[in-house]
């Protein structure tokens, strides 16, 4: 499984005037598409930060095709990364594919050397964060989100593989350098002091500075920096928030894990959480005032129902798929004793570990290089600075309490009780 080299000469990025032209010959495109380019439609629609992506039409059908850059497309070539971040793309795909069927778009072809993936083509599906913005609910969003982290978390640990299997699977990953580094700077470390391509919002000020002045949060941060560098419990999406996941009224797909690495069982988990509530803590900027409160409650049904959906399928998997060397029934079920309330405990763990994860995202994305649109598109600085406020502050409280934080009700009254704070 060679990754592609960086400095492929063979390497050319793909244009709506050349796509058609250079991957019509490819059979898997071809046989979706239609065999004659000319016919082709090609729109150029990535608005991400790293990437081209094309949807291309056809008399048959149409595909997505993703290819990578050789530098981070939000910053510029100043900033190069490796084409490789495909091949761990592809193959996170492939992963999450096996481990929970149907919930990401399936991979139709791969090429190495020109670091692209052409997949199924998602509609009348929509990115999660616009429809969040937009005050549209999805039906069952939660149970599905909480199912795909608990399946790919315990399927993708050795709670399920062979040692040997995740063995190899983590040094296959372990390549991924140079896109965990970026989680490692951007996430852990920029928000906390004055990095180089921070920005915020200038109202902020002093909130940052209590931030940035308070050794225990940055040492807590820290430690979790630790635990998801070295930490390879389970495959982890790596990037698993509101704008990676695409959805209908009643349907939802996860997409863009080309951040994947081993890591915590609670990273995707938190991260995850943390986009609801930024959403969330941005709603009185988008909604009107006789929709506002019901929309926003229904984030947080939503949180709940992702945490419980995750917490039930992980003990539903624990009892009949725990056939890796941890926690063996050797050592409980044959000898007569329950492993329940074992997995309980190991569950409670993760959820500490997510709580944390959660607030640190969510100082994150208001501090550091890439932001949510949640905020963002709000175009009333004062009211901005007031919802982004109150989300550093909460962020804060989860670092510092996640121990507190027992069970999904608190969590929930935590956050009412931030989205009617003045913090400035």
């Amino acid at each position: 499984m060679a990754k592609p080299d960086p400095q492929n000469s063979q390497y050319e990025p793909l244009s709506p005037e050349t796509l058609a032209q250079r991957l019509s010959a490819v059979p898997a495109i071809a046989e979706r598409v239609g065999s004659d380019p000319a016919e082709w439609t090609v729109r150029e629609v990535g608005d991400g930060n790293l990437n081209l992506v094309f949807i291309v039409e056809g008399s048959r059908g149409t595909v997505i095709v993703k290819q990578a850059l050789p530098y981070v497309r939000l910053v510029g070539d100043s900033w190069p990364l490796p084409l490789y971040r495909a091949f761990f793309e592809n193959h996170a795909l492939v992963r999450q594919a096996q481990r929970d069927p149907g919930s990401v778009p399936e991979v139709y072809y791969f090429d190495n050397d020109q670091a692209l993936i052409v997949m199924e083509f998602l509609a009348p599906h929509k990115i999660l964060r616009r429809k969040l913005i937009d005050g549209e609910k999805v039906e069952g969003l939660g149970d599905f989100l909480g199912k795909f982290c608990a399946r790919t978390a315990f399927r993708g640990s050795e709670l399920s593989m062979k040692s040997a299997d995740k063995k190899k699977d983590v040094g296959t990953f372990a390549g991924n350098v140079a896109i965990p580094a970026i989680t490692e700077a951007l996430v852990f470390t920029d928000p906390y002091f004055d990095a180089e391509m921070n920005h915020h919002t200038a109202a902020l000020d002093p909130v940052v500075a209590d931030l940035r002045a308070d050794t225990r949060l940055k040492a807590r941060v820290q430690r979790m920096l630790m635990k998801f560098a070295s930490n390879t419990e389970t495959m982890v999406h790596g990037d698993l928030h509101s704008g990676s996941i695409m959805s209908t009224q009643t349907e939802s797909r996860v997409i863009d894990p080309e951040f994947a690495q081993y890591g915590p069982l609670g990273f995707d988990i938190g991260m995850l959480v943390a986009n609801f509530l930024m959403a969330y803590l941005s709603q009185p900027a988008h909604r009107t005032v006789e929709r506002l409160g019901d929309y926003q409650e229904w984030i947080l049904t939503v949180i709940d129902e992702t945490l419980a959906s995750f917490e039930a399928e992980f003990q539903m998997l624990w009892k009949i798929e725990r056939t890796g060397m941890l926690y063996p029934a050797a050592l409980f079920e044959d000898q007569g004793q329950s492993s329940e309330g074992i997995c309980l405990e190991l569950l409670a763990e993760v959820r500490r570990d997510a709580i944390v994860f959660c607030g640190i995202e969510m100082h994150r994305r208001t501090l550091s290089l890439a932001h949510n649109a949640d905020f963002e598109e709000i175009e009333d600085e004062a009211q901005k600075a007031r919802l982004e406020a109150r989300n550093l502050a909460m962020g804060a409280k989860l670092i510092l309490e996640a121990d507190t934080f027992g069970s999904t009700a608190t969590l929930l009254g935590i956050a009412r009780e931030f989205n009617a704070k003045d913090i400035l």
